[in-house]
């Protein structure tokens, strides 16, 4: 070969050459989904556990995985935590990228096996929603989803109807998961609807308590993931 036309090849090369070795091209990611649970004063222990368990075995549910499983060129990507007052968000699950059966047995294991620790019992959605956003601003996929995961209204810390429309929101939508109807004072389905679900295809899933979380979070991830959301504009 010419010494002209090596220089070509090998400039046209450099940009996949790496550490003495071609460079991974990173698999596209199709949707970034951070998770938020609630685990304020108002969830007690036997609620906490039917929370994370929940989660556990909707991302195990047959149809939830052939979803999460669907196109292997463009996978998911899943992060979990747990939220109560502003002071306390805990990481209980990393960023994984779902590429087959055995990484959703890890997140469902590491779910179970989670022991609930003391934290400030109010309930801070917006700083909930602060936390996600930073989670989510980071990842390169085609869409970034933040569920919010709640029992009752927000009664500390930043109001959720203003967080959700600072500038780090842009291009992220948030969903919600209400557990029960609220109370007297509060239709829990209406305060998120108005108050602290935004962006395209938003929506709210209801679970009528805390035994039925699995199968409402197992309804909200086939929504999310079969891209067939409808846009909630009231």
């Amino acid at each position: 070969m010419r010494p002209r036309r090596l220089g070509l090849l090998l400039a046209l090369l450099a940009p996949l050459w790496a550490d003495g070795g071609f460079a991974q091209v990173e698999t596209p990611c199709r949707q970034a989904l951070a998770l938020g649970l609630d685990v304020s004063g108002s969830v007690d222990e036997g609620e906490y556990r039917l929370q994370l368990d929940g989660l556990a075995a909707a991302l195990e549910q047959g149809e939830v995985l052939r979803a999460l499983l669907s196109q292997p060129d463009r996978p998911i990507q899943i992060a979990v935590y747990e939220w109560s007052g502003p002071s306390h968000q805990r990481l209980l699950q990393d960023w994984a990228t779902i590429t087959d059966r055995t990484v959703v047995a890890s997140i469902a294991n590491r779910l179970r096996s989670t022991a609930r620790i003391k934290a400030d019992p109010s309930t801070g959605i917006g700083a909930a929603m602060i936390y996600g956003q930073r989670l989510l601003s980071g990842r390169k996929c085609e869409t970034r989803t933040l569920d919010i995961s709640g029992d009752g209204p927000a009664n500390t810390g930043p109001r959720p109807q203003d967080v959700r429309y600072l500038s780090g929101f842009d291009g992220i939508t948030v969903n919600g998961l209400v557990i029960g109807a609220g109370d007297a004072d509060t239709d829990l389905v209406a305060y998120y609807k108005e108050l602290v679900i935004h962006g395209f295809g938003r929506f709210v899933e209801q679970a009528a308590d805390f035994r039925d979380y699995e199968d409402a979070m197992a309804r909200k991830l086939l929504r999310e993931l079969s891209g067939i959301v409808v846009s909630d504009l009231h």
